[in-house]
């Protein structure tokens, strides 16, 4: 009998013993490139074969940043409230609650300070995963105290945004976090305590009108989309086509609204390099 035939009929392995292949192995990018998974941890969650960066969270930005992951986090219990009782699909208080066991995250920006090659550094870093990394007053609050602990502490702030804009089921109070985290800025600016904004796929809506626009230095990583309204509602709203690339960071920073593009393997040491540069500092 050929040895591909059953001797027996029925599956005959214990469950137990049955081995599934576990998930997250591998990714593919847009372009359609396969990396193995460990392989992309590795270099930043960055495909080498096309250099495409995969959205990542606060987790792994302050793993890149923070000196052997080293932080302290800031308002690490603060979570939204639904003074509006919100209702779409489903009731907003349902919502987050749903968004919090899933990710694992109180809201969609973590605050901490820690060190980045030697030196004091505060960082911001919003959340994608969490409801579209979108601004409420939860938020806006966790950035201004970010901004406070820099003015009071005369530490270097950055502000990593990736976001889809303002929380619609907060509505005004989320609109209000515009012009809060932008008077922060000011006041730290007012303090000559530097300010590095970084943009990551996508900085959209409310955080592009705020926060995201106001660095001394205007950095974004590769390709990432950059804009306040999508393209779509630009082409409606315009009637025209659109330009290749349009809202790209290529695109954004040839129109002279970024400093620099600077790959993710690169951060650590472009970031604290803009620093010592504004401070007049010795170079790191």
């Amino acid at each position: 009998m050929a040895w591909f035939k059953r001797t027996e009929k029925g599956i005959q392995t214990p469950t137990e013993n049955k081995k599934d292949v576990p998930k997250g192995l591998w990714y593919k990018s847009p372009t359609g490139k396969i990396v193995d998974a460990e392989e992309l941890a590795k270099n930043f969650y960055v495909s080498p074969e096309d250099g495409y960066h995969v959205r990542i969270g606060s987790k792994e930005y302050f793993e890149i940043l923070f000196d052997n992951n080293e932080y302290e986090e800031l308002d690490a219990d603060m979570t939204s409230k639904d003074p509006l009782k919100f209702v779409d699909t489903k009731k907003y208080g349902d919502r987050l609650k749903d968004a919090q066991e899933k990710t694992k995250l109180k809201d969609a920006v973590r605050t901490g300070v820690g060190k980045s090659k030697g030196k004091d550094i505060v960082i911001a870093c919003m959340d994608f995963a969490f409801i579209g990394g979108s601004m409420g007053a939860v938020v806006g609050e966790k950035i201004a105290r970010a901004i406070d602990h820099s003015i009071k502490n005369r530490i270097p702030f950055l502000m990593i945004s990736k976001s889809g804009g303002a929380r619609m089921m907060e509505a005004a109070y989320s609109l209000m976090q515009l012009a809060k985290t932008s008077a922060k800025l000011a006041q730290l600016a007012d303090a000559k305590i530097p300010y590095i904004s970084l943009c990551t796929d996508p900085t959209t809506g409310g955080t592009t009108a705020s926060y995201a626009m106001l660095g001394d230095v205007n950095i974004s990583e590769p390709g990432a989309l950059i804009g306040f309204a999508g393209p779509r509602v630009v082409k409606d709203t315009t009637g025209k086509d659109l330009p290749e690339g349009f809202q790209t960071a290529e695109f954004v920073l040839e129109h002279g609204f970024l400093d620099f593009i600077t790959p993710r393997k690169e951060l650590k040491d472009k970031i604290n390099l803009y620093l010592d540069l504004i401070q007049n500092q010795p170079i790191r």
